[in-house]
């Protein structure tokens, strides 16, 4: 009899403790419906019509998608945001690992130093580009006076003027903002791993690099998978920072997709031909996930 009502008393603990896990998780779930799921589907929905501004949509079925892979700026934007993914991932990742290696150690002020690398992450990207972007100046830029005044260049550059200059300069930019996330990811990762590896490596002779090669980045895999996941995708989301430094241009060289996604659906009001833009981003993105954590999952 005792048993019975024990074990009764742990399924209701149980159900109690399930029920209040729900309560707990119901505001993120609402969120994410509200703010993401809906208008995921409500974007989907709309790829496959056309959306007028004024009077009633109409059912094209996949046109969008027909007229998308026919779009030659599309094309040019795609290319462009892979070639932007490219070139600023790889700076992004790599500081921000040895910016984690540097503050992993016990050091004197080392909880400073963590929060003055991390600070620029919590600057917004408006904030960020429009600092840039007068710093960037090319008459009263302190960019171009110190390289002037360390003699590595000999008039004022115009860092916006053309793709060739602006790409560098925003990657530039962009690794300093949000370096220090990428820092965080693999902090701690780097915080769990068990001290007694490291001593067991020492005692075989492993010096600092060794360890680093064969146990610290090994044992980071899964951290690193995920910086670089995120990375990938924040950077095929980039918007603001080429809106506010080139506005897209010179002719349209620095468009990035989603900038003309929004400049298609809010600018010439095709919210059809934007919404199937969307979904095809989406889609692309999946893929590139799918592909990295395939191929770094690897033993």
């Amino acid at each position: 009899m005792k048993s019975r009502v024990a074990g009764t008393k742990r399924v209701f603990i149980g159900t109690k403790l399930q029920w209040i896990s729900i309560v707990f998780v119901l505001p993120a779930l609402l969120l994410n419906l509200i703010f993401y799921i809906y208008p995921l589907v409500q974007s989907l929905i709309l790829s496959f019509y056309d959306v007028p501004m004024l009077g009633d949509k109409m059912f094209t079925g996949l046109e969008n998608y027909r007229q998308l892979f026919q779009d030659a700026a599309f094309w040019k934007a795609l290319r462009f945001t892979f070639l932007y993914i490219l070139i600023v991932t790889p700076p992004l990742f790599l500081l921000g690992l040895a910016l984690a290696l540097l503050v992993n150690a016990r050091l004197p002020l080392i909880t400073f130093f963590r929060s003055v690398y991390f600070l620029p992450v919590i600057i917004s990207m408006v904030s960020c580009s429009l600092v840039w972007l007068w710093a960037y100046n090319d008459v009263y830029g302190l960019v171009n006076y110190y390289l002037m005044e360390l003699h590595l260049i000999d008039k004022p550059v115009v860092w916006m003027a053309e793709a060739g200059t602006s790409l560098p300069a925003i990657t530039f930019m962009v690794t300093w903002k949000v370096a220090g996330f990428t820092m965080i990811i693999l902090l701690s990762a780097l915080q769990s791993i068990p001290s007694d590896i490291y001593e067991a490596s020492k005692i075989d002779g492993a010096n600092r690099w060794k360890t680093i090669l064969y146990i610290t980045l090994p044992i980071l895999k899964p951290a690193i998978v995920l910086a670089l996941v995120v990375s990938v995708i924040g950077s095929a989301l980039a918007f603001e920072q080429f809106v506010i430094m080139t506005q897209g241009g010179p002719s349209n060289s620095t468009t990035t997709i989603v900038n003309l996604i929004y400049d298609t659906s809010f600018k010439y009001y095709k919210f059809g031909y934007g919404s199937a833009m969307t979904i095809v981003l989406l889609l692309i993105l999946l893929l590139l996930s799918a592909i990295q954590v395939k191929v770094l999952s690897r033993n």
